[in-house]
């Protein structure tokens, strides 16, 4: 089974410049109404898909008004991508930081305004 979350939004391009430019996340697949990207190592994907378009049924036309999602995006070097984003200007939302839990994570938002939170998560000291 595998899992694609799919944001309905009229901010298809400026979801693939935002995901492309500061997460490296590459497309998939594109046409008029319709955007699927990848991460880097190809093992989650995300789409976008213009509200009210005619091909689609009415359980998918209605837009995503902004609240209520997230995702969890698990690196490897969360300061690395921390300290690369800052430099590209990308508003951080909440600041890098560890948590008692063993989360070391900072958040940003993306166009739509789905928070993403960046997170190397290591286990908490005993």
């Amino acid at each position: 089974m595998k899992l694609n979350a799919g944001i309905v939004t009229d901010k298809l391009e400026e979801s693939k410049a935002f995901y492309s430019k500061n997460l490296g996340f590459g497309v998939t697949y594109e046409n008029e109404f319709y955007l699927l990207m990848h991460t880097p190592d190809r093992q989650a994907e995300v789409s976008f898909l213009l509200p009210n378009h005619p091909s689609q049924q009415p359980l998918f036309q209605k837009p995503f008004d902004g609240r209520g999602m997230y995702f969890t995006i698990e690196v490897d070097d969360v300061d690395s991508i921390y300290n690369n984003l800052k430099i590209k200007g990308v508003e951080i939302k909440i600041e890098l930081r560890d948590e008692p839990w063993g989360d070391r994570h900072f958040a940003i938002a993306d166009p739509n305004g789905i928070g993403i939170d960046i997170v190397k998560f290591t286990p908490p000291e005993q």
